[in-house]
């Protein structure tokens, strides 16, 4: 052609793109030419359609069946903001006693905090406790009932003339019901009856420290190892949120809830009326509920409390410990007592003061979502007031709960798939909630698409 150089030849596209990999050194070894580069050869092998497009369609067909036929994702609830609600007022400010330790909860709404470092420390009589939650697991009582009979031995006969320890007056040979033995380990703390309990129990106070242990474990009273049914060992230890935990399950027994109570009783065949050393606290405060008290020289005054407030018709139950308290300067275990139940009473007056009810959510408010896990959200909403009782500057976690049942993945609007619920443990406040609108299942196109 006019104007071209000596020697020079017309080139295509595909001769340009051979001549830059000649000019790289890529070569073929048998024509000397240049070498296909990978991605040229995928760029002419996409250009035969006849050949991939089957292919595709065939890939296509078989990952959207495998979309299909992959299990949904459970539908779950989401609680709609922060999923809390503060009390107002003053935040509450519980008087701790200032040494050793203590613990404290509103069963049903949640802890009151902790004091002190938590470590073992001995019981002293508050153990009795555990010996009496063992033996009504073993041997149950409704309220009202009396139990077996139990005979009195020789052993618990003549522990009752110790002086250096607390016990009570029975005799060998007498008989009395289960009832009537608790009354007697838990009102003026017989630890003679504590050991006779244990015997009768597991055949040896041995046997009957390994299921106070078991049982202490089961609880998740992780901190606390008996080795005697009284507490008189020191080396018997526990901390006081151990203890709260003990309380909490001992609370919802009738008749331990009955017993714990009493100021005093007669018990036939014993010399005299057996008294409560927390009587003051029964008899002075209208929602005193005692448990028991304890105290020792490596003790101090230990105390495990309960108290209640009727709000709205409705008791709401306090539970603390406190332990290792301690009359400076003194050697008197009377003496420890008497401070851990004033330090007590202040901690049980001040949380009674401070309860205050309020109303968390209203009827007709959304409060969540049901996620079906594929981007489909259907609002809740509460079908009642939800009202609960907690104390200033308290944050409350709000909880949105199927209830063991599982939440639906396609219902009518209106249709109740679960609760509201706030606090913690038995007794907490919860509403209905119920689908906003109607709720359908996930389509094809959602199934398909997912990439989770």
């Amino acid at each position: 052609m006019a104007g071209e150089s000596p020697g020079m030849v017309e080139r295509t596209d595909e001769g340009a793109e051979e001549a830059v990999e000649a000019a790289r050194g890529e070569t073929s070894p048998l024509t000397n030419r240049p070498a296909p580069s990978a991605a040229r050869t995928v760029a002419r092998r996409l250009k035969m359609p006849k050949v991939w497009a089957p292919l595709v369609l065939l890939l296509a067909v078989l990952l959207g069946t495998v979309q299909l036929l992959r299990p949904l994702p459970d539908p779950e609830f989401v609680v709609a903001g922060d999923g809390t609600y503060t009390f107002t007022g003053d935040a509450f400010a519980m008087p701790w006693p200032g040494e050793g330790q203590a613990a404290a909860e509103v069963v049903g709404v949640g802890s009151l905090g902790t004091y002190g470092e938590r470590k073992p420390v001995p019981t002293a009589s508050v153990a009795k406790v555990m010996t009496a939650y063992v033996i009504l697991k073993g041997h149950p009582l409704k309220d009202g009932q009396e139990g077996d009979r139990i005979t009195i031995d020789a052993t618990a006969a003549k522990e009752a003339g110790a002086q250096e320890e607390s016990r009570v007056e029975v005799s060998e040979g007498q008989s009395y019901t289960l009832f009537q033995m608790l009354q007697m380990l838990l009102i003026p703390s017989g630890n003679n009856i504590a050991r006779q309990l244990a015997r009768w129990d597991a055949g040896s106070e041995g046997a009957f420290v390994k299921k106070m242990n078991a049982a202490a474990r089961e609880l998740g009273m992780d901190d606390t190892t008996y080795t005697d049914p009284s507490g008189l060992e020191a080396s018997t230890v526990s901390t006081a949120v151990d203890q709260v935990e003990l309380a909490r399950e001992v609370m919802q027994d009738d008749v331990l809830r009955k017993i714990v109570r009493t100021p005093n009783a007669d018990v036939p065949g014993l010399p005299g009326r057996i008294y409560n050393n927390n009587d003051d606290l029964l008899v002075g405060n209208p929602g005193g509920l005692g448990i028991k008290t304890g105290s020792s020289g490596p003790a101090g005054g230990a105390l495990m409390w309960a108290a209640k407030r009727t709000i709205e018709g409705k008791e709401r139950l306090i539970i603390g410990a406190t332990m290792a308290q301690r009359q400076a300067g003194s050697t008197d275990a009377n003496a420890h007592l008497k401070v851990v139940k004033e330090r007590s009473y202040r901690m049980i007056e001040a949380v009674q003061d401070a309860l205050a009810p309020a109303t968390l959510v209203r009827k007709g408010d959304v409060v969540g979502h049901v996620d079906d896990g594929l981007g489909g959200r259907t609002p809740v909403v509460a079908t009642r007031d939800l009202r609960a009782v907690g104390w200033g500057g308290l944050k409350a976690e709000l909880e949105l709960t199927d209830g063991g049942k599982g939440v639906p993945r396609e219902a009518k609007a209106g249709t109740e798939v679960g609760a509201l619920a706030v606090g913690t443990g038995p007794g907490r406040a919860q509403v209905p909630v119920a689908l906003q609108r109607d709720m359908a299942a996930p389509g094809a196109g959602a199934e398909l698409t997912r990439l989770g």
